[in-house]
């Protein structure tokens, strides 16, 4: 009983303290101790027998198993992503999205340039960043009130891009390993479930500033707002696009002989292409790596952090408990993974970090129940994008309160709707398609 209020408690605390803009390296393993010390873990390996758990041994563990398997992959995307931004080609495709869709789409236009960029092996902490002016100018420009523009940034990275067949964000690739399957399992629902999530998406984000509009919120300015600097020449558009084509493409060609490792040489393939297209619109082509490598240090730390904690929480009685029930739900072994997946993504505040965490524990117990690999791949795929965006996510903290500077108050209700609530209807169709046979 103890373990189980030690679970629920660390994680209550590590939602709360992130809340209250605790740093996550810090709030990771203070919230692991918290699961440790509940559950009667003994904290240091001295006090055990080699091989034994232990809080220190576990929670170093799943921060370094995560760190040793996905470094160089957060690397070079981070790197890629900045080589895009400092060229100016970000800039030059989102901006040409914002100025083709214009003033009267501008919900759709923030949307629709963080999808192209998401879906194009971008990071996703950069393209927050480089779309945000963009938005900013939009929304003050059609007077929508700026508590909206998170919600608009995140729904177009994290949600119908980030886990459909064919991404190059890792949240995609992570099942690849365990299941044996490729980045494009499951296309034909992928593409069904992704286009309901835009569709769907987008209606209720454009509902909830209407309604917000008819009460009165305006836009409201800050002396502290970006400028977009109009005067800087950027690249061609079009030739701007050719190094998010080639990050796909190499990933498509490689990734049967490749798996995971294609995205590596993808991103490496996007960088060289950026430099070709783009050396001579770079401001610093050198300072872009030095930030690009910073960048994925903080991001890959953040997310290990949180790994770390799900390192422990594993470790502890009530977690099996936990798991147990959710693969002994009765119907399709499909809904008792996408419920695992979900719940410990939701309790990491990651949807990578869930995967890693989940995946070892089910895919062989459903693979060995004959679940279709490619069916378990999309599944577990999306809904490890759902309850990972709880107040507590390493993205939405860094969007609502360092990108766009707002509060969790004013702004997580909407971030919630189109990145919990969009995606857990998304999970339930694919289980249904799933179920009647489709994709399989």
């Amino acid at each position: 009983m103890l373990s189980m209020i030690g679970l629920i408690g660390g994680l209550a605390l590590l939602i709360f303290l992130t809340m209250r803009g605790m740093n996550l390296l810090v709030v990771g393993p203070l919230s692991a101790l918290f699961v440790a010390v509940l559950s009667g873990m003994p904290l240091f390996p001295q006090l055990v027998g080699e091989g034994e758990v232990n809080f220190v041994s576990s929670y170093m563990g799943g921060f370094s198993s995560f760190v040793t398997s996905w470094y160089l992959m957060f690397l070079l995307g981070a790197i890629f992503g900045k080589v895009m931004e400092d060229s100016g080609a970000a800039d030059s495709v989102s901006k040409f999205i914002v100025d083709k869709l214009g003033m009267k789409y501008a919900v759709l236009a923030i949307v629709a340039a963080c999808a192209i960029l998401t879906y194009g092996g971008v990071s996703l902490f950069v393209v927050a960043f480089s779309v945000y002016p963009m938005a900013i100018s939009l929304f003050k420009q059609a007077n929508l009130p700026r508590r909206f523009i998170p919600a608009a940034l995140a729904f177009g990275s994290v949600t119908f891009t980030m886990t459909s067949a064919g991404s190059p964000e890792i949240q995609n690739w992570i099942p690849i390993d365990y299941l044996n399957t490729s980045p494009y399992a499951g296309w034909e629902v992928s593409l069904i479930v992704a286009v309901f999530m835009m569709i769907f998406g987008y209606w209720w984000l454009k509902r909830m500033i209407s309604k917000a509009v008819s009460r009165g919120e305006t836009f409201t300015a800050r002396a502290t707002d970006p400028i977009m600097d109009a005067n800087r020449k950027l690249p061609n558009p079009f030739v701007s696009m050719i190094p998010l084509l080639v990050v796909l493409g190499i990933s498509f060609y490689f990734h049967d002989d490749l798996k995971q490792s294609a995205l590596i040489i993808a991103l490496l393939g996007g960088i060289i292409a950026t430099y070709i297209v783009g050396r001579a619109y770079f401001k610093s082509f050198w300072n872009a790596i030095s930030e690009g490598t910073m960048g994925a240090l903080i991001a890959i730390g953040n997310t290990a952090a949180v790994v770390g904690f799900g390192g422990v929480a594993k470790a502890v009685p009530a977690f099996g408990e936990v798991v147990s029930a959710m693969t002994s739900i009765p119907g399709s072994p499909l809904i008792g993974a996408a419920i695992a997946v979900s719940v410990i993504a939701g309790m990491t505040g990651s949807a990578s970090g869930g995967q890693v965490i989940a995946l070892p524990l089910i895919a062989p117990h459903y693979i060995d129940m004959g679940v279709n690999p490619e069916a378990l791949h999309r599944t577990v795929a999306i809904s490890s994008g759902a309850l990972d965006s709880l107040p507590h996510n390493g993205y939405v903290v860094t969007t609502v309160r360092a990108i766009c500077g707002e509060t969790h108050q004013a702004a997580y209700g909407p971030v919630a709707a189109v990145t919990v609530i969009v995606p857990l209807i998304g999970v339930a169709i694919a289980i249904a398609l799933f179920s009647l046979g489709l994709g399989i």
